[in-house]
């Protein structure tokens, strides 16, 4: 009898269970369609979330433009649309919008995990302004495992989401 394979990368999700996730986390519509590849900006504007399975290794880096991150962090604890479209603006998300981030961030943790494959979670995430680390820029940037969004919440707008897997 032979041993099956158990997987040794973290799988992507397809869009669907991730507009569906985002639909039932917000509470509002949730469209969601292809998007051009997204990765970390010159002027820091987009925010990297770092997921690692149990031993701590890089698995998966999720990164939002600004867009998405105001949007979804400010449609998930009901802040005013304005304020999002201010953040938006200026490049840099309040406080109150990153800390709602970071939870939907941390939920879509979730769409990562499934039978046979190692567990993963978010580790950390790196908002507009910050340094984030040398690895994570660099798995947000390769091309291959890459599942990306352009993600539009009704009553805020649109944003880009990307999951990009270790090459």
């Amino acid at each position: 009898m032979s041993t099956p394979l158990v997987p040794t990368s973290t799988p992507l999700p397809p869009a669907k269970p991730v507009r569906d996730l985002l639909e039932e986390l917000l509470g509002r519509d949730v469209d969601v369609r292809p998007g051009e590849p997204l990765s970390p900006d010159d002027d820091r504007s987009t925010t990297l979330a770092v997921y690692v399975d149990d031993s701590l290794q890089l698995q998966l880096v999720g990164v939002a433009d600004i867009a998405f991150a105001a949007y979804a962090g400010a449609a998930i604890g009901l802040v005013p649309a304005a304020a999002a479209k201010e953040a938006v603006a200026g490049r840099l998300l309040p406080s109150n919008i990153a800390e709602n981030l970071y939870e939907v961030l941390n939920i879509c943790a979730s769409l990562l995990n499934a039978d046979g494959v190692p567990h993963v979670r978010l580790h950390e995430v790196h908002f507009p302004g910050a340094t984030p680390p040398p690895q994570a820029v660099s798995v947000a940037c390769t091309v291959g495992r890459r599942l990306d969004l352009v993600v539009t919440i009704a009553g805020y707008g649109a944003g880009r989401f990307s999951f990009v897997g270790m090459p």
